[in-house]
C-alpha cells in the first residue's frame, strides 16, 4: 500500500501556432508559457494493490492526514477478503504512518503486519511500478480543471486496470513480442 500523493488539478495551455512577421525577415519565435503554480483544489490519492491477482483499490481524500489514512486503511480491510490470514502494508516512513491512531488500528486488526521499506528503495515495493501505470492510464495527456476530475479520472482508471487485471510479477517487464518458430533458419539469399 502507498500513496500516490500530492496530485493537483492544473491547467495546460495547448501549443499555440506562433507566426513569423513577414515584415521582418526571421523564423518565428518560440512559443512561451508563464509557469502555472496555482492550484485549483488539491488532494491525495490512497492505494492498495494485491500483486498476486493485480486487483487495486485507490480512495482520494482531500489531505493526507492521520484520520484520512487511517479510514483508508479501515476501507482495505474490508476490501480485502476475510480468508487472507495475514496483510502485510510495505509504506513508507512518513510520521502519517507511524502515528498513534496507525498503531491503535494495528492493535485492532492482528492480521495486519506494517512493513517500512528502506529510504531510498521505493523500487522494493511492488505499488511503486503500479502507480507508474495508473498514472499513465489515469493523467497522461489530459486537462484537467478541478481535483473532482482528477479523482474520477484516477477511479475510472482504477476500474479499468481491475478489468484487465493480471498478477504483477517484480522485475524485469513483460515483452509483447511473438515468440520464435522453431526450426531450422532461412539462409540468406545472395545473388
Amino acid at each position: 500500500m502507498d500513496q500516490m500523493g500530492p496530485e493537483s488539478a492544473k491547467s495546460y495551455r495547448g501549443q499555440d501556432l506562433v507566426r513569423a512577421d513577414p515584415a521582418e525577415n526571421r523564423p518565428a519565435a518560440r512559443a512561451k508559457q508563464e509557469v502555472d503554480y496555482g492550484r485549483r483544489g488539491k488532494g491525495y490519492v490512497f492505494g492498495a494493490f494485491k500483486p498476486a491477482d493485480g486487483e487495486a483499490f485507490t480512495q482520494d481524500y482531500d489531505r493526507r492526514t492521520i484520520a484520512n489514512w487511517v479510514d483508508f486503511l479501515e476501507r482495505v480491510d474490508t476490501w480485502l477478503p476475510s480468508e487472507i490470514a495475514r496483510v502485510y502494508a510495505i509504506v513508507d516512513n512518513l510520521n502519517v504512518h507511524r502515528a498513534t491512531d496507525v498503531l491503535l488500528f494495528s492493535l485492532a486488526h492482528p492480521r495486519w503486519e506494517f512493513v517500512f521499506q528502506p529510504k531510498s528503495a521505493a523500487y522494493l515495493n511492488l505499488i511503486e511500478p503500479w502507480w507508474k501505470i495508473l498514472r499513465s492510464l489515469a493523467l497522461k495527456g489530459r486537462r484537467f480543471e478541478t481535483w473532482e476530475e482528477v479523482a474520477q479520472a484516477v477511479k475510472d482508471a482504477t476500474a479499468y486496470w481491475n478489468k484487465h487485471r493480471h498478477p504483477f510479477i517484480w522485475g524485469r517487464r513483460r515483452r509483447h513480442q511473438p515468440r520464435r518458430r522453431s526450426g531450422v533458419g532461412l539462409l540468406p539469399r545472395v545473388a
